[in-house]
């Protein structure tokens, strides 16, 4: 009997050695597959890493060129009808093929941050303006406008006394996570927004970087330079007209509110007037990422099934940088490098979908 149990635990125990050294086995060899996985993936990433970082230097090298006196004899470039296209406002987010051409797969997009609306220069009417958008326009609830703004206000005087129905210190003391109020207008990231009382719930689901800047002095929004998410945001305009704004500049400049009239009627643009004039600026959102566009024969295909695709450029983030070009002589300052930056809307103007005919 005891004979018999002893041979019973020696099972046991050779059963359990068994498992364990399965288990471990099974383990390391996952762990072997897993940095083997791990190693290829880093060596086909170097070669797009180093194409990144150059296409990034080239499209800094672009700005830089932007500045410099055109040489005498240098044909400008014209529009369908003949009028000459202001090289600057072709830093809207259109892929650009650079001076110093970048690899072929590559694609390089700039943003210039005259397109977009500076959180540090923007007054108090038009904040007031484009909370009352975000709440429904002219079916916002007055009382709950007047708290947001009184926050905004809090958040960007210099003191920490409370305006009527505000938030200062001692609100945001209080949350779980407490902090203490900017207290001064100039903000120091665009996120900070999301930090005054009312204001995450306000831009929930906006792409604050594309849409909002705080770099330069620039008050108005350039349309030939606007993104989609900052025109979204503007008075006077909805989705249609944006898209007929864009698909206008992508045939011509917008030179002068004349034309802006030509795509937006009277009424709308009564509000929009405010917002948008001709400046550029000297600050730029640089992307540059390997392309994954879809083939042409593809997107046919996809088309004639049926399928709605209104951009054929899937990425929606790559390597960013923020950057300062001031002349042509001097590098780039650079104020933010993100390696996961969320790309503005890239597709062209949606045509079919407002039925655009030009």
């Amino acid at each position: 009997m005891n004979r018999i149990r002893q041979t019973g635990t020696v099972l046991i125990m050779v059963l359990w050695t068994s498992v364990l050294l399965t288990v471990l086995v099974t383990a390391m060899a996952s762990k072997v597959r897993l940095s083997a996985k791990t190693a290829l993936h880093n060596q086909q990433a170097i070669p797009k890493w180093a194409q990144v970082m150059a296409a990034i230097n080239q499209a800094e090298m672009e700005l830089m060129l932007e500045r410099m006196p055109r040489p005498i004899g240098v044909e400008l470039e014209e529009s369908a009808d003949g009028e000459i296209l202001t090289a600057a406002y072709r830093f809207n987010g259109q892929p650009l093929q650079l001076n110093y051409p970048a690899a072929e797969d590559m694609v390089v997009r700039i943003y210039d941050h005259a397109g977009k609306i500076n959180l540090n220069r923007i007054p108090r009417r038009n904040m007031q303006l484009l909370i009352e958008k975000r709440l429904g326009g002219i079916d916002a609830d007055p009382e709950e406008v007047q708290d947001l703004l009184a926050a905004w206000t809090d958040w960007t005087d210099l003191n920490d006394l409370e305006g009527l129905n505000g938030a200062e210190k001692e609100y945001y003391q209080s949350l779980e996570q407490g902090y203490n109020p900017r207290n001064n207008p100039e903000l120091d990231t665009v996120e900070e927004i999301l930090h005054i009382r009312g204001f995450a719930e306000l831009f929930e689901g906006i792409n604050l970087d594309a849409a909002f800047t705080i770099y330069g002095n620039t008050r108005t929004v350039n349309l030939n330079l606007a993104t989609r998410e900052a025109m979204q945001l503007l008075p006077g305009l909805d989705d249609e007209l944006i898209e007929n704004i864009i698909a206008y500049r992508e045939r011509e400049d917008i030179s002068n509110r004349a034309e802006i009239g030509e795509i937006v009627p009277f009424e709308y643009l009564q509000q929009l007037s405010s917002w948008v004039g001709n400046n550029t600026s000297n600050v730029y959102s640089i992307f540059a990422y390997p392309s994954l566009a879809l083939e042409e024969t593809v997107y046919a295909e996809l088309i004639e099934a049926g399928e709605t695709i209104d951009n054929p450029d899937p990425v929606r983030q790559s390597y960013m940088e923020i950057v300062e070009v001031r002349s042509y002589n001097t590098l780039p300052r650079v104020y933010k490098i993100d390696p996961y930056g969320h790309l503005p809307d890239t597709a062209p103007a949606r045509r079919e979908l407002y039925d655009i005919d030009f």
